[in-house]
Formats: C-alpha cells, sequence, structure tokens
C-alpha cells in the first residue's frame, strides 16, 4: 500500500525530488513522496555502486516504474557507501515507505557546504504546490 502524502520537517530536500537526512559528515538519500506519487508503482531500482561518486544535480541512479524510467539526481556529493540492497531487490519499498525502508544510497559528503542550498520541508512544499 503507497504511503500517504508528507514531507518530513527533520529531512532537506531537492527541487528535483529528492530527500537528504543528514548525519555529521553523511547523507542518507531517497526520493520524496511526491516523486514515488508521480511515477506509480516502481518495478526496477537501477543503483550506483559501492564506493562510487554521487554528483550533486547529476543522476545517480534511476528508478522504472510501471509509467516511467526516471534518473535520481543527487540533493548533494559524496562517496557512495551504502545502497539499501531491500529496493534493489524490492522497489516497491519506496512506495511503502519513501523517507524509511525506501532509502536509496548514504553517502560521506564530499561538499559539507552544498547543505545550505537545500529546501526546508516548507519550501519543498510550495516546488510540489508549483507542479
Amino acid at each position: 500500500m503507497a504511503a500517504a502524502e508528507s514531507y518530513p520537517p527533520e529531512l532537506k530536500y531537492h527541487s528535483e525530488h529528492d530527500w537528504a537526512r543528514i548525519d555529521g559528515d553523511e547523507a542518507v538519500l531517497g526520493i520524496t513522496w511526491f516523486a514515488q506519487d508521480a511515477l506509480g508503482e516502481l518495478v526496477h531500482y537501477e543503483a550506483p555502486d559501492e564506493g562510487s561518486t554521487a554528483t550533486k544535480d547529476q543522476p545517480y541512479g534511476e528508478v522504472e516504474s510501471v509509467k516511467a524510467v526516471s534518473d535520481v539526481i543527487a540533493p548533494l556529493s559524496g562517496e557512495v557507501l551504502e545502497v539499501n540492497r531491500k529496493v534493489v531487490d524490492e522497489p516497491e519499498t519506496v512506495n511503502e515507505d519513501p523517507y524509511g525502508e525506501g532509502w536509496l544510497i548514504r553517502i560521506r559528503l564530499s561538499e559539507p557546504s552544498e547543505v545550505d542550498a537545500l529546501l526546508d520541508a516548507e519550501a519543498y512544499k510550495q516546488v510540489v504546490a508549483e507542479q
């Protein structure tokens, strides 16, 4: 079952519908409720390799749904420390829990100052309202 619409206030958001949970010099990244809702049920997640680099505003993977294939855009730059294998095996996890079990990658930040350019939940809701 799909998750209810939400944008947790403790997260940071990117206008390309990605979120970041910052923890010191690391961040967990995923796609927002809006993104998974627009895509529909996810059927495939093409993850980056652990040890590769995610670059802010650039694709680091792909999600495929019954409707479309979309690039996943990195909200921050850093080394990919971990890929969520559960989402690789069960992509629909993102639809069910986009901010919890449905996270995509964990990175070590290479440019911590990039966090300052991300949106808070209220600003991101404005982006969604204009879609």
